[in-house]
């Protein structure tokens, strides 16, 4: 087989804007006048609605070419397949959100505008080359390109021991799972002697039974990629870093960078480690049930507003994976694999709303409360009632409550995956956690509507004269768009959830 390799540019398109867009950003950033604030966002939104409309292109363009990087045999490096192009919409449409965060606390915070929006493009650019990568060198760099601009970003923020000690945490979270994880593909190189996906499969379906070599390479990489989304026992990282980081950099992290990674672990499982799927659906099913667990059982306790969501995040990252382990670990798993594989989708597309809303709301409110206690929300429907309703919406889809339909509808598609898997108890641990995170959710959401604190109070004094008179709690244009768009987009799917509920199944059941 020749090494000489296709290559269609306008095919790797979105990846490609974003990388040359992040350079620009960085180039162009001394050049830009030190008043024009929406200068530096404005492009990186720019930037981002380009790629989107290279997505948009090959989902709906005619004779859009869906594959490059490809062997002279048809194996490919790139592939744009109907999932990865959904997946790269939803993390586009999430880091936009994430720049109209990042648009203030830049210029609050003094951190350097340039270095900070290209160290986000480039991190988005590895997204967007993982959710299509079609080997495994492919997928590893990407994840490296996701993961190591993050901790530039984490650590802009100089002056901050926090955030320096968050950076560092992260890194070298970074650099142990980036370890197991090309300790594990080398284990399976070394068995099939290919990295494409497609070889992958086809060699480890040749054996008829399981090589130990090949099945710890599997471990090993599932162990990997179960760091990047915080999956315990891996998850020790997450709740420090998203309080060290800036707020915008926590919400990227909860929602884009954790999309990234687990899109990764299912194009692995799914597309190269299918044939071993009794190797790790076990392992996976006990990891789902493990982490929701162990997130919704930590939260019980929190008291500050994003330590409390950093353990939400390793809860929801439990109900994603619980769909993978239920559908490898029952019988028949090669016809339910697709399903489980889009009841996962659906229920990421539906957190990326969900989780940005309440990180959007957070953000509003930290400006004015620094210490971001969930006691600080005290009141808040009455200082800021949209907001309040934005956050209590964005907690009652967390919890699978009503008014938060979609929220509801994302957890009983993940279950519906657990029972037609035939794995009862997997689903009995979701129920008594879906229990008992409706504690913390819905004990935040009293808080919004409870009465006003007394006089003093609160850090910055928003109480004014006698109880009950609350100042309103000014937001940003930036923050507020971000609020609004979340908003919007948690109700769109909460009253039209045939978008999601219809056709990313159909969409990810195409999965080979």
């Amino acid at each position: 087989m020749s090494a000489a390799q296709a290559v269609d540019l306008v095919t790797a398109g979105p990846p490609l804007v974003t990388a040359v867009g992040a350079v620009a950003l960085l180039l162009g950033g001394v050049l830009l006048p030190r008043g024009g604030r929406w200068a530096l966002p404005g492009a990186s939104v720019t930037v981002l609605a380009a790629a989107l409309g290279c997505v948009s292109w090959q989902a709906w363009g005619t004779g859009a070419s869906r594959s490059t990087f490809c062997l002279r045999g048809g194996a490919c490096s790139y592939v744009a397949g109907d999932l990865a192009l959904v997946l790269q919409g939803a993390m586009l449409l999430g880091s936009v959100v994430v720049v109209l965060l990042a648009a203030h606390t830049v210029e609050d915070s003094r951190l350097p505008g340039p270095e900070f929006f290209f160290l986000l493009l480039t991190s988005v650019t590895g997204a967007l080359t993982l959710a299509a990568a079609g080997d495994l060198v492919t997928l590893l760099v990407a994840l490296e390109l996701v993961s190591l601009p993050a901790y530039g970003l984490i650590a802009l923020r100089r002056e901050d021991g926090r955030a320096t000690e968050a950076a560092l945490t992260f890194f070298l979270v970074s650099v142990v799972s980036a370890t197991v994880t090309l300790y594990g593909i080398s284990l399976v190189y070394g068995v099939t002697g290919s990295l494409h996906f497609e070889g992958v499969r086809a060699a480890l379906a040749a054996s008829s039974s399981h090589p130990l070599v090949a099945s710890v390479g599997v471990v090993l990489t599932v162990a990997g990629f179960a760091f990047k989304v915080a999956a315990v026992p891996f998850h020790f990282w997450a709740p420090d870093v998203y309080v060290g980081a800036p707020l915008p950099v926590a919400a990227y992290l909860s929602v884009v960078s954790k999309a990234a990674g687990l899109v990764g672990l299912v194009l692995v499982l799914v597309e190269a480690f299918r044939p071993y799927a009794d190797v790790w659906g076990p392992l996976l099913a006990v990891l789902a049930a493990v982490t929701m667990t162990v997130g919704n059982l930590v939260a019980l306790r929190q008291r500050q507003a994003v330590r409390l969501l950093a353990w939400s995040s390793v809860a929801q990252s439990g109900y994603m994976l619980a769909p993978l382990g239920a559908a490898a670990t029952a019988a028949g798993r090669d016809a339910s694999l697709g399903r489980a594989v889009g009841a996962t989708v659906v229920y990421l597309v539906v957190y990326v709303a969900m989780n940005l809303g309440a990180f959007s709301v957070v953000a509003a409110v930290g400006r004015h409360r620094p210490r971001n206690l969930v006691e600080d929300y005290r009141g808040l429907a009455r200082s800021a009632p949209l907001a309040a309703a934005a956050l209590a919406l964005a907690l009652a889809c967390l919890a699978g409550l009503p008014p938060g339909l979609s929220g509801l509808f994302a957890k009983v598609v993940v279950f519906r995956a657990a029972v037609e898997g035939h794995v009862g108890w997997l689903a009995v641990v979701m129920a008594v956690n879906v229990v008992i995170g409706l504690s913390y959710y819905l004990a935040w959401a009293v808080v919004l509507f409870a009465a006003v604190p007394t006089p003093g109070s609160l850090d910055d004094g928003s109480v004014d004269g006698a109880v009950g008179v609350v100042r309103p709690l000014a937001a940003p244009a930036g923050v507020a768009a971000a609020v609004l768009v979340t908003a919007g987009a948690t109700v769109a799917l909460s009253v039209a959830p045939e978008i999601v509920f219809q056709v990313l199944p159909g969409v990810a059941a195409g999965v080979p």
